[in-house]
Formats: structure tokens, sequence, C-alpha cells
């Protein structure tokens, strides 16, 4: 199934949607519409039983996602650096209660960086770059930029990228942790494909409550981190797909997971 927005394609297949940002002719740039469209685009695919994992790439090859569209931020006033709207739909991306894989092609800059630290797993062809440079405007990465970045690579790492604004290739971005594989440019779609399949395997149910307690548990004290474990852990045990699990395996088959 393929879906067609102005500045978006969200096209799906065998339970994986894929968002690509339709824009290459100003580098993907995270316009105002882009940031509504992504909102309607996650808020069909959160309902749909039939998509249990998202995948947000760019189109063109040149560009993931550049950031903000400059022409616009010269109008932007104090009053939208406080309403955030992109603050807040990447937290709905974090927040997305399926797993969501960031493509990563060319540029990654600003807002496209945040987009893909917003995302679970960060996939970089080997061509991509990426970089926070707000400061070149006398501004902040101010979509979540600051509070992910150090939780991914570290205090030292974040202040570096953060305050000189340089750009950092893909091969730096892995072994700072920022991405998780590097894969050359032609396989990026394929190897996003196959992690998503291997993610199709799991416990569905299993799969998002992992992914609730991992995140819930960076924000919180180890204590309370192990207390909403041991909740989560008590929910799956009650579960269908919990004894599924137990006797495929004893049968040495595939389990059959129906996400109950």
């Amino acid at each position: 199934m393929a879906s067609k927005y102005q500045n978006l394609i969200v096209h799906q297949e065998d339970c994986v949607a894929l968002i690509t940002v339709d824009r290459p002719d100003v580098r993907n740039a995270i316009s105002q519409e882009v940031q509504a469209e992504l909102r309607s685009a996650l808020s069909q695919l959160r309902d749909d039983d039939d998509v249990r994992v998202v995948v947000f790439t760019g189109r063109g090859g040149r560009s993931f996602v550049a950031g903000a569209d400059i022409e616009r931020l010269r109008e932007y006033t104090s009053e939208t650096a406080l309403q955030s709207s992109l603050q807040r739909l990447l937290d709905e991306v974090e927040a997305f209660s399926k797993p969501t894989i960031a493509a990563v092609n060319g540029f990654a800059l600003g807002g496209g960086c945040e987009l893909a630290m917003a995302c679970d797993i960060r996939i970089a062809a080997a061509s991509a770059t990426f970089g926070l440079p707000e400061l070149n405007l006398a501004i902040l990465p101010a979509a979540g930029g600051t509070q992910r970045l150090a939780k991914l690579v570290g205090l030292g790492h974040a202040l570096d990228m953060i305050l000189t604004g340089r750009i950092v290739s893909a091969s730096e971005a892995f072994q700072m942790g920022l991405v998780s594989r590097v894969v050359p440019d032609a396989d990026l779609l394929r190897s996003a494909r196959e992690v998503a399949a291997a993610l199709l395997k799991k416990g569905p149910l299993a799969i998002r409550l992992a992914k609730l307690v991992v995140r819930t548990g960076t924000n919180v004290d180890q204590r309370s981190g192990l207390v909403i474990e041991r909740l989560a852990q008590a929910l799956l045990y009650g579960t269908e797909d919990k004894r599924e699990g137990a006797d495929a395996f004893l049968a040495k088959r595939s389990p059959t997971f129906t996400g109950k």
C-alpha cells in the first residue's frame, strides 16, 4: 500500500511502513508542512494493526533531512520557539508505540539529525554525515538535540558537536555511538528492511514493552527502572505469546506470535 502526501511518500509492505521525506530540491528540509504531514502519517500508522515497524528516510540520496527551512527561520519569533512544534513532533516519534528505524542517506543536519536521534535504531549509509550546526545561526538545536545527543554519545562528544557545529562522517558517528550500523550506500534500504524483518519475528507486545522500558529507564533512577522492568515482565508472563514462544522453542519450530 502506498499513500502520497505533498511532502512525504508513505509506502507499506509486509507490516513495515517506509516514510520518505520528499523535498529533494531543498535537501528535504523539515518545514511546518512536513511536520504536519509526519504527524498525520504517524497517527494513521499508530492505529494500523498491520504496521509493526516504521522506517524513515529521505528522497534523492543527497539528504536524509537537512534541517529547518532557513527562509522560514528568518520569520520565527520567540513565541514560535516556545511552541516548538518540531520538538513536540520528535517527542511523538520517540514515544511511538512501534519500533522506528532511521535509514540515513546523505546529510542529517539540524532537525534531520534530531529526527534520527528520536528513532530507536539508526542505520547510516557510508556517505551520510551528521551535525547540529544551529549555533552558526545563533540558535540552539532545540528539537531535542541538546538532550538526546548527550544521552547517545556522552557529554564530551555532544558538547564538541554542538558547540563547534562540526559535521561528522558516518564512520565517526558509529565510533561515538550516534548510529549502530554503517552500510554501503546502495545497501541502505535493504539493510533497514532486514532489520525490520528481524523485529517482525519477535513478539509484538515484547517489542513494544522493551522499547518503553529501555527509554523510560534512561529518565529515572536505576531502582525505579528495575521496578518498571519487573512490572513489564509480569505483564508479558500473562500473554499467549509468552506461552507460544516457550512452546515453539521446545518444539524446535518458529513461533507464531499474535500480539496477545
